[in-house]
């Protein structure tokens, strides 16, 4: 077994360990960060097939945009698990038959598939230029010439759209706390001191043993 060999077989099996972990977590947060663990493996499987413009897509979409959106959302939500929990064993028997019909599927499409396939032949790495020179090719060069001049619109559109759904979820997910003493900053400036003290004149009044006394005096002064 060489080098290569053993790689694939590494990330193979954590590929299949963190895929086993995302439906199996109890923890939301978990099961996002398995999910991350995923791609990253999947991600070196595709370096290994020298398809590098591929394993960067999936790190810089998936791992950089779509999974660390999932994972502030999921952060951000009050998630109850108690509640997520209830019913599992219901509907359990539908979902482990989908599940096993689905693998049953897959591994016989891969099965006849890889089957009827010829060993690849190498790619030449090597193109003339325009002098006839020999000089390096790079497919991940010409894809990205290829998205940043011809298809220069649908990526700013794709880009574009990602932004909106991000600020729209995290709009969505952000509530304001009843028991916060935060101060808005803008309602301090615009505050006015007629609106923090009023002046307020009021006829003088004495305290009920002092008008007593009073009247006294004045009642003794009468009948002197």
């Amino acid at each position: 077994m060489d080098a290569k060999t053993a790689f694939f077989y590494l990330f193979a099996v954590v590929l299949l360990v963190a895929s086993f972990r995302v439906v199996t977590a109890r923890n939301p947060v978990h099961a996002v960060l398995n999910l991350i663990l995923a791609f990253s493996q999947a991600a070196a499987i595709w370096l290994l097939l020298r398809a590098e413009f591929l394993a960067i897509a999936l790190v810089l979409v998936y791992l950089g945009a779509v999974m660390v959106l999932f994972l502030f959302v999921v952060m951000m939500l009050d998630i109850r698990i108690d509640a997520l929990r209830q019913g599992f064993w219901k509907h359990f028997p539908l979902a482990a038959f989908i599940g096993v019909l689905i693998v049953f599927e897959m591994g016989m499409v891969l099965m006849n598939g890889f089957s009827s396939i010829e060993e690849p032949k190498a790619i030449a790495t090597t193109v003339l230029n325009a002098a006839g020179q020999p000089e390096p090719y790079s497919n991940t060069k010409e894809l990205g010439r290829l998205l940043y001049t011809e298809y220069l619109y649908p990526v700013e559109i794709a880009a574009t759209i990602l932004l909106v759904a991000m600020v729209a979820a995290i709009a969505l997910t952000l509530r304001r706390r009843k028991d916060s003493k935060a101060i808005n900053p803008s309602e301090q400036i615009r505050v006015r001191a007629q609106d923090r003290v009023r002046i307020v004149k009021v006829a003088p009044t004495l305290a009920p043993q002092v008008q007593e006394d009073a009247g006294n005096a004045a009642a003794q002064e009468t009948k002197a």
